[in-house]
């Protein structure tokens, strides 16, 4: 297995609250049992989560209240939350790694920055008997466990949407640029190679860029070298990993005399994605079912702090390698296209925003048209 997922079961957040196993021992983080091992603590854990950035607006929206709220719940409101984010300075969240292995948490949720900085880091937590969770992106170290969601269907789904909508009809003569995430983000290649595999069996990837830190306005320079050696007329579609740079791609071809856009995917269903969509200047986005995957987090966290191996290995059914560590009990959660025609059966029904929401500011026109009231 490499370092992608390969998704088994879907560990939603329905499926972690229904969780009610008793343990009394159980399957140690590893593989290994004890099982006349003792619950070490209680409702008095404390428990700390490390986000990577402000600039994707899901961290500070829906991640840390999620998980901060589920902590709560878990715990009898008993427990502890401490949370910390590095405004993606790779160095600084070492320092915040460092900062929560002094003030003694019993586990420390991780979206790293840089996958491979933070591992000295996270080999420090596990020196000093602190659990590690990677969460969203696969740290590398002794984590204890990942949570994210299945990056190649992410990659997968994003690459055949962008050839359904340019036409397979229209074959190798279709030039598209594909504008990546970040170099130290070990999603945005798992996305990359995924999305990469399903363009190059139809169409022609003209030019490919690697976006430094996930920016909207790197990822705008990028568009506009590859419209300055393409030419904007010469560009089917536009692979974009994410919602944020999706923007800067579109400035960027509105800049050079585009008025009827090309089809861009996305990701993150950012609200100003969902409303792109409506009006046509994005074509889609990836749906990733956040509060699934901030619950399941949180009670991981919460379960292995308390000693409860048992429910934390059914929250992890899947396996997954890292460049460091073989079989990381993993939980996977699923995605789906996000499109004009499904917006009320996925963001609008998981109440992750409100029509009035996404139909206010002028948008009210759009959202008649999609028929979304």
């Amino acid at each position: 297995m490499n370092t992608r997922m390969r998704c088994a079961t879907k560990a939603g957040a329905a499926s972690v609250l229904l969780v009610s196993l008793t343990a009394c021992g159980g399957v140690l983080p590893g593989g290994s049992s004890d099982s006349g091992a003792p619950v070490r603590k209680g409702n008095d854990v404390k428990i700390g989560l490390l986000l990577p950035e402000k600039e994707t607006a899901r961290y500070e929206k829906f991640d840390r209240p999620i998980i901060e709220k589920q902590v709560s719940e878990l715990t009898g409101r008993q427990g502890k939350f401490v949370y910390a984010n590095a405004d993606q300075d790779a160095d600084l969240q070492n320092q915040q790694m460092q900062k929560m292995i002094d003030e003694k948490v019993d586990t420390v949720i991780v979206d790293s920055v840089d996958a491979h900085t933070i591992r000295a880091s996270v080999q420090k937590a596990k020196d000093a008997g602190i659990h590690v969770i990677a969460y969203d992106r696969l740290a590398e170290g002794p984590v204890d466990a990942y949570v994210g969601f299945d990056n190649d269907l992410v990659g997968q789904t994003q690459g055949k949407e962008l050839v359904a909508a340019i036409g397979a009809d229209q074959g190798k003569k279709a030039k598209v640029v594909m504008i990546n995430g970040s170099p130290t983000d070990p999603n945005a290649a798992a996305y990359k190679s995924s999305a990469r595999e399903e363009l190059e069996n139809t169409v022609t990837v003209a030019k490919s860029y690697d976006t430094v830190a996930w920016k909207p306005q790197n990822a705008k320079a990028n568009m506009q070298q590859a419209i300055a050696a393409l030419g904007a007329s010469n560009i089917a579609g536009v692979y974009s990993a994410n919602d944020g740079m999706a923007a800067g791609v579109i400035a960027a071809l509105k800049e050079a005399g585009v008025t009827k856009m090309p089809p861009i995917t996305g990701q993150d269903a950012e609200l100003a994605a969902v409303r792109r969509i409506l009006t046509g200047d994005q074509y889609m986005s990836v749906y990733k079912p956040y509060p699934d995957e901030a619950a399941t987090a949180a009670e991981m966290a919460v379960r292995i702090a308390q000693g409860r191996d048992i429910e934390f290995e059914a929250l992890a059914t899947s396996r997954t390698d890292s460049p460091t560590t073989k079989q990381i009990h993993t939980a996977s959660i699923s995605v789906v296209a996000l499109k004009r025609s499904n917006i009320k059966q996925t963001v609008v029904k998981d109440k992750i925003y409100t029509v009035k929401q996404i139909c206010s500011g002028g948008y009210a026109d759009a959202c008649a048209a999609a028929g979304l009231k």
